[in-house]
């Protein structure tokens, strides 16, 4: 049986690696659980394994927020200390304190 344990934690910040948005983590997936319609979707030269986390995010950039989903290889901390505007943040998170936005609800 394979174990993997994320890097990132719920509310952290994080940027992409090679693309420029950032984002909240609010769920992480062990292994790769989306479909694998989205999966082939990826350029084979640049698609991830699926046997890594996996996160979710509330994510923006200088256009647009959206949810957004990436493995951890394609995932860095931010360190700005800069909060993420995204217009969902309130449903699921509380204010942005050291660098992180605490939750605000209970997992199952």
């Amino acid at each position: 049986m394979q174990t993997t344990s994320a890097k990132y934690a719920i509310g952290q910040i994080v940027r992409h690696r090679n693309k420029s948005f950032r984002g909240v983590v609010f769920d992480v997936d062990a292994i790769f659980s989306n479909t694998e319609e989205w999966y082939l979707a990826i350029p084979e030269s640049s698609r991830p394994k699926k046997d890594q986390p996996f996160y979710h995010l509330l994510a923006e950039n200088d256009e647009n927020y959206y949810v957004a989903y990436v493995s951890e290889q394609n995932l860095v901390a931010d360190t700005t200390g800069e909060p993420v505007e995204h217009p969902d943040l309130d449903d699921l998170f509380g204010a942005f304190t050291d660098g992180r936005y605490p939750l605000q609800f209970q997992l199952n």
